[in-house]
């Protein structure tokens, strides 16, 4: 109930003007309600308040990039990452606001610091393979949508994705069993 969060977070500043966290999961419930103007004030509030509040400038980040704001949202990640330099979700965001800008070569950097950190994170190679794709490369892009549905196999955009580099390198029958697979998962 994420309008019984904001009333009841609304109380918890005006008892506390200065307890950040209100501010924080305030902004989290106006961003599930899609009051995104509402919810970047309060996170915005919660970093006046503690300017190291990783959290807080992950998810203004996370918002401003469904606002369509990258570039605002790729300061906002930068930040969280300068203050904790193993924050996978961060490197992921900023990879995808990258993409969003035509940035390939720097998503493709943050996507590998993801696989960096945790290599069993599946979205980070399947994004990776999708701008490996984007730039021409279908054979390393082959390779990341491979891995992600190794790690995913019920992922049925990582066959057709990897069906579609397969038939631009010529490999019509590996492209029709991943398009297959993609048939029968989905």
């Amino acid at each position: 109930d994420n309008e019984g969060a904001i009333k009841d977070f609304t109380k918890a500043i005006e008892l506390d003007p200065n307890y950040k966290d209100a501010y924080h999961y305030r902004g989290n419930a106006k961003g599930d309600l899609d009051d995104n103007e509402g919810a970047i004030k309060d996170y915005t509030k919660a970093i006046e308040l503690d300017p190291k509040y990783t959290n807080a400038y992950y998810n203004r980040g996370n918002t401003k990039a469904k606002l369509g704001d990258n570039e605002g949202a790729i300061k906002d990640y930068t930040k969280a990452i300068e203050l904790d330099p193993e924050y996978k979700y961060a490197y992921q965001g900023r990879g995808d606001a990258k993409n969003n800008l035509g940035d390939n070569e720097g998503a493709i950097i943050d996507y590998t610091k993801v696989i960096e950190l945790d290599p069993k994170f599946m979205y980070a190679y399947y994004f990776r393979g999708i701008t490996k794709y984007i730039l021409g490369d279908n054979e390393g892009a082959i390779k990341d949508y491979t891995k992600a549905i190794e790690l995913d196999p019920k992922d049925t955009d990582g066959y057709y994705n990897r069906g579609n580099a397969k038939y631009n390198l010529g490999d019509n029958e590996g492209a029709i069993k991943d398009y297959t697979k993609t048939i029968e998962l989905d």
